[in-house]
């Protein structure tokens, strides 16, 4: 058996050590009446970390994270970190969910009791939960092109080692890109895959027919990459010298990750309206102890520098790979840019779509009841193809 129990455990060095750095911040000066505009505004980034650094308790939320069931596969050489958790109904379906960038498997400790819970129907999910290669308790990968495999390892993972013949997905993010590429290549072990947007890779295919509704979205990716995209392109091509400094200061990695929150999620300009500052800090914690921020860059990396052999043997597994696995999409407001129905059916077999009243790029956060019904309501029909 590859599968181990795997338990958080932060040492006392590493948390004096993070307090210390935290009480030696030299802190820059703002902007006179610039808010957010120029980026993290200093004097919310100042209020955080004191709290980071004098109230907010660690080893409670430890304890917490420790609650769940966590899990290390080794994959052929490579450990994935991972929760798993069993449903309480009869005969749960098992179902896959994958995070994205700047968060972690700490984006859905919300739902995952609620999945496992047993409806009135004895409906539940078996579920699992990984952190992606290079993000958190994973392996860091040491070559590029990891990305592109990440769905080889969670086939692996529920298949070989946990046994799952049958199973659903559900990512958000890089999540939806995983998910896709396992409905691509492993469609006869996919019951339907859930996606609260379609994969952004998706816009550098430029089909000629498109609807007044595409052509409005996909100007709306470019005004999007023009003033919001300067993360992904520095990720993408000099992730290293950015990672160098967020990953010596706990102050600059903050910055770097909760400006995200606030400005991907429906709070309306006030982060804490959707997060707490411990569920933030929780979230830059995993990448502060793990050191894995450099390696979290590695997938814009790997996107922006595969080169033409690599999109070439992409597009022919999407030509030989199954594009009739049933996908759903829950798309909320406030996320990133939102692509028009007749877009993802371009690229998926479009069974249901739903369009929230609230919520955004962090759905199972900020409205974690919502993504969970959507996801009952599509899986439920489908729960049967999903046993063993």
């Amino acid at each position: 058996m590859k599968v181990t129990t795997f338990e958080i455990n932060v040492s006392e060095e590493t948390l004096n050590d993070l307090r210390a750095r935290l009480s030696r911040t030299r802190w820059t000066e703002g902007i006179k009446g610039e808010g957010w505009d120029y980026g993290t505004n200093p004097a919310y980034l100042r209020e955080l970390c004191a709290y980071w650094q004098n109230e907010f308790n660690w080893r409670k939320q430890e304890a917490e994270l420790n609650s769940f069931n966590h899990f290390r596969a080794d994959l052929d050489g490579f450990g994935i970190h991972f929760i798993h958790e069993r449903g309480k109904g009869k005969d749960p379906l098992p179902i896959i969910l994958t995070h994205g960038y700047p968060d972690s498997f700490v984006r859905f400790l919300k739902i995952i009791p609620m999945l496992t819970a047993a409806d009135t129907d004895g409906f539940s999910f078996d579920v699992v939960a990984p952190s992606l290669p290079g993000y958190g308790f994973s392996d860091r990968p040491n070559e590029a092109g990891t990305t592109f495999r990440i769905a080889d390892l969670w086939a692996k993972l529920m298949i070989q080692e946990l046994g799952y013949q049958r199973f659903a997905a559900h990512g958000g993010d890089w999540g939806s890109m995983v998910t896709e590429h396992l409905a691509r290549s492993y469609s006869d072990s996919l019951v339907g895959i859930h996606l609260t947007d379609v994969p952004f890779s998706h816009m550098f295919q430029k089909p000629g027919d498109v609807t007044p509704g595409e052509t409005k979205y996909l100007a709306k990716m470019k005004e999007f990459q023009k003033k919001e995209g300067a993360y992904a392109m520095i990720q993408g091509t000099r992730p290293q010298s950015l990672a160098c400094g967020l990953n010596d200061s706990p102050a600059g990695l903050a910055a770097w990750i909760v400006e995200k929150f606030r400005a991907w999620s429906d709070c309306g300009g006030d982060v804490e309206k959707r997060f707490t500052k411990d569920e933030l800090l929780t979230n830059v914690m995993i990448y502060w102890i793990t050191e894995t921020i450099n390696s979290s860059f590695l997938p814009y990396y790997d996107f922006m520098n595969a080169g033409a052999l690599r999109w070439i043997s992409e597009k022919v597994k999407e030509w030989t790979g199954s594009s009739q696995t049933p996908a759903a999409f829950a798309i909320f407001p406030n996320d990133l840019v939102n692509a028009p129905r007749e877009w993802a059916e371009r690229f998926y077999n479009v069974q249901r779509w739903t369009e929230m009243a609230h919520g955004g790029h962090f759905a199972a956060m900020e409205e974690p009841e919502l993504l969970v019904e959507d996801l009952r309501a599509f899986f439920r029909p489908l729960r049967k193809a999903g046993r063993n």
